[in-house]
């Protein structure tokens, strides 16, 4: 496992194995580690995941945090740690910085997962209100557990990992826990993600209340040419959390090894 961490690139960490690279793409509050019950059940595999700017290990970088900004960062990952053909993987936040990713049509790119994703254009439920209450949602340890048992997941989760994820959630930059909330959320990106070329995979929580099914089959399914869609029984939002082995069958299943 290599983990790197240059002055202008986020952290990532890197494990060597056979290809296609799995590239891994957080959740607004999560890092690098929440997909760490994903990797660990991909032995063999080759992984990358990033902490994106302004969060856990890359909190000290400065910003614009904007979602364009984490694509092109993660690019600049990519390119860093020598991966020449890789599927990226992302959740929530992250798979909309995937869909802006993959609009640019990179030639190494061989599929996306979008696991919980933000969907290309934002439901009706995203309101100026919404947004501003969802931007405190992490402004303290009280608030954050809340959101974390009440909101983010469906499932009881051992006390290390609510731990892991309410650690996460605090440990940011102060611009770049506001803007997902502020701005990129809201974003209407359906023209980018009308770009994409490659296969999709989406993947949805039977009770996720973030980014519930109904709102990913409808905001953000018809907007891929080629997308399959996959929901994962009893998960809420927090996918790679509450049902890691259910999600890597679903990973390997759309992005084989060769």
């Amino acid at each position: 496992m290599t983990t790197a961490q240059q002055p202008t690139l986020p952290a990532y960490d890197h494990r060597s194995g056979a290809g296609p690279t799995l590239v891994f793409l957080h959740y607004w509050g999560g890092s690098a580690r929440t997909w760490d019950l994903v990797v660990d059940r991909l032995a063999g595999r080759d992984v990358l995941s990033v902490d994106f700017r302004g969060w856990s290990r890359s909190s000290s970088l400065p910003g614009p945090y904007t979602l364009r900004r984490l694509a092109d960062d993660t690019l600049a990952v990519i390119a860093d740690a020598g991966v020449t053909d890789y599927v990226l993987v992302g959740h929530s936040m992250g798979g909309k910085v995937a869909q802006l990713i993959a609009a640019t049509r990179p030639a190494a790119l061989r599929g996306i997962v979008l696991v919980g994703s933000g969907p290309a254009k934002p439901a009706t439920e995203i309101t100026q209100e919404y947004r501003e209450a969802l931007s405190h949602a992490y402004d303290s340890d009280e608030s954050t557990a809340d959101a974390r048992d009440n909101i983010l997941t469906a499932t009881e989760l051992p006390e290390s990992v609510k731990s892991q994820i309410a650690t996460d959630s605090r440990s940011s930059a102060d611009a770049a826990r506001t803007e997902w909330p502020l701005r990129g959320i809201a974003e209407d990106i359906t023209e980018h993600t009308r770009m994409i070329s490659v296969p999709a995979l989406v993947v949805a929580g039977e009770n996720d209340r973030v980014e519930p099914v109904d709102v990913l089959r409808d905001n953000l399914v018809p907007y891929l040419s080629e997308a399959d869609f996959f929901v994962i029984p009893h998960s809420g939002h927090l996918i790679p959390l509450e049902s890691p082995a259910d999600l890597v069958d679903a990973i390997t299943a759309f992005a084989p090894v060769g």
